[in-house]
């Protein structure tokens, strides 16, 4: 009986712990339920909820440290009339009372905040864990700024429990969640880090320019910094993180998460198992696997390592052996199960004819012209000779230079940064769409005189300008380079003027005749060492004008639906298309490939 009754007591202890502090509850309810113009109930958080094992931001169980410090939201059943809100607060025993005290009332003042402004339940299927925190804590912030909009003396329950300004140095994700929490709260709050004023700057013009009822507006916003920590190489662990603003909830109010084990699978990007290993060995034969998957994958070979200078706008001068480019081949000894690497009949799309591209030849002449640069002798005799017999003569006398075949050399440079591995909203990613586009060309290369390559290259620092050579210059298409096509992975960012530099120094050595570097991306130029965003963007403008000079013509394919204003600064007027999304990348790149190819 006694260890029966050891355990009775036990769990009696650890479920009764508010019966020491109703009333402090039944206050935090009525302050809830006014601050949310609506019912709330107040109930306490136990150590082993059920909600709390399988909920969660990520979906999943919520990280042991932070397990027992987060409240959770839960809206109210629309199905019955006397349903109510509940809101689970932890006990903080850890706290002294009137510090846990007034930590309660924060996390009722922000829970009020989400139930009166926040949209409940949206889908986060196609949200990445580190784009979901974000969206989350944009959200917070918003929700909190219309609940101070209308109870202004709420702002110090706020301010008192706000995440801690972390080191300078610290560099981590939840260092910059922190700084991101604070610069949006406090009014007189500032930061040294660049991300996080670019993150205030868009938070307050897309309060003035759309106001904080617009839910979708602000989402917009952590879409725009999530692709920026990424570009920055920041990493998240979606298994371990938590906020580090405590006062703030789980943010389950505000996700539905996938039931499939396996879309959350996906969905999350965790590492994967055996079992999921067994799913990805299930899918479409047709489809190349990458290449961290082969077991015979090999590591990148590189080739050679070349110095190039960068232009500096604000000084105006030319910083001399400041990027350093590496020649790389990439991992593709592994991949023979392409074989062939034919597209899947699914993504296959009419093949490209490139026309001949033909110049003004002066050894070719075109006699009995009727206008010309010289006259021609045979015709001018014909025409003594008819006047003389009293014949109508041919007037057509001159003779004029013809058009001939000319040389021509097209290189295509593929922007193959961390972005290109988002998935758009046809289901395929942007670097998917660009490989089949380089074999498309290739294909099309067979066809025609034209000598093409297809180059590759992404960037991590001015250190490491990765070049990738896929096809070179008068090298046959074959299994073997399609196979590096496939075996391209997104990485990094994007150092734009060294990797054109690099391209047109190579363009320079092909025969006297139509030079062209036609680059594809999907973004301004940018990397992590750089912060100034017009600094990469002058420096690609000068390494255009280089290349111009040398005699070799640049255009530039943009697959961002905002990119007018940057590619016309960098590639001039005449020289960039943009498609609007990844879907368009294929139809316009075989427009601007045949344009180029005819010398147009």
């Amino acid at each position: 009986m006694a260890p029966s009754s050891a355990s009775r007591l036990s769990e009696r202890a650890a479920a009764t712990w508010i019966d020491d502090d109703t009333r402090s509850f039944e206050r935090l309810a009525r302050l809830a339920s006014c601050l949310a113009l609506s019912r709330v109930q107040v109930h306490p958080l136990q150590a082993a909820s059920p909600h709390q094992e399988a909920g969660g931001l990520l979906g999943g169980a919520a990280a042991p440290p932070a397990s027992a410090q987060r409240a959770i939201v839960l809206a109210a059943d629309g199905g019955a009339a006397s349903s109510a809100a509940r809101l689970m607060l932890p006990p903080l025993h850890d706290l002294p009372e009137a510090e846990r005290a007034h930590r309660h009332t924060a996390m009722v003042a922000h829970a009020a905040a989400h139930l009166l402004h926040s949209p409940a339940r949206q889908t986060s299927q196609a949200l990445k864990p580190m784009g979901m925190v974000l969206v989350s804590a944009i959200e917070d912030a918003r929700a909190e700024r219309l609940l101070l909009r209308d109870y202004p003396g709420a702002r110090p329950w706020f301010q008192a429990h706000i995440a801690p300004e972390p080191e300078a140095e610290n560099l981590g994700f939840t260092a910059f969640m922190a700084r991101l929490d604070r610069i949006l709260l406090l009014a007189d709050s500032h930061s040294a880090n660049h991300w996080v004023n670019k993150a205030q700057e868009l938070f307050e013009g897309t309060v003035q320019k759309h106001g904080l009822e617009d839910y979708a507006a602000f989402r917009a916003i952590a879409s725009i910094l999530a692709n920026d920590l990424g570009q920055m190489r920041v990493r998240m662990d979606p298994q371990h993180y938590a906020g580090p603003t405590l006062y703030r909830d789980d943010n389950s109010y505000l996700w539905a998460h996938p039931e499939s084990q396996d879309n959350q699978d996906e969905a999350l990007h965790l590492p994967q198992t055996a079992a999921q290993r067994h799913v990805a060995h299930t899918r479409n034969a047709q489809q190349p696997p990458e290449p961290a998957q082969t077991p015979q994958a090999a590591e990148e070979l590189e080739i050679a390592r070349f110095h190039y200078p960068e232009w500096d706008y604000r000084s105006e001068h030319m910083k001399a052996d400041w990027c350093q480019v590496v020649e790389k081949l990439p991992a593709w000894q592994g991949l023979s199960e392409i074989r062939s690497a034919r597209l899947s009949s699914a993504s296959r799309v009419d093949s490209l004819a490139l026309p001949h591209p033909r110049v003004l030849d002066r050894r070719h002449r075109l006699r009995r012209q009727w206008e010309g640069d010289a006259l021609d002798l045979n015709a001018a005799i014909d025409v003594q000779v008819d006047m003389r017999m009293q014949l109508r003569p041919d007037p057509r006398i001159f003779m004029r230079s013809g058009q001939g075949p000319r040389p021509a050399s097209m290189l295509v440079l593929l922007d193959i940064s961390e972005s290109v591995n988002d998935i758009g909203p046809q289901g395929q990613s942007l670097l998917a769409l660009e490989k089949q586009a380089a074999l498309m060309l290739a294909q099309a290369c067979l066809r025609s005189a034209e000598r093409l390559a297809i180059h590759a290259f992404s960037s991590n620092t001015r250190a490491e300008v990765n070049y990738y050579r896929l096809l070179d210059f008068g090298q046959a298409h074959s299994s073997a380079t399609a196979a590096m096509v496939q075996a391209l992975r997104g990485r990094y960012s994007t150092r734009m003027g060294a990797a054109l530099r690099h391209a047109s120094s190579l363009l320079r050595n092909e025969p006297e005749g139509q030079r062209s570097l036609l680059v594809v991306t999907d973004g301004a130029p940018h990397d992590i060492d750089v912060h100034d965003k017009r600094y990469l963007i002058e420096d690609a403008r000068h390494a255009v004008q280089e290349a111009k000079r040398a005699g070799v013509r640049v255009c530039c394919l943009a697959v961002d639906a905002q990119a007018d204003a940057y590619v016309r600064q960098i590639f001039g007027w005449r020289g960039y298309d943009i498609a609007d999304d990844a879907v368009q990348l294929l139809p316009r790149l075989t427009r601007m490939g045949a344009r180029l190819a005819a010398g147009r």
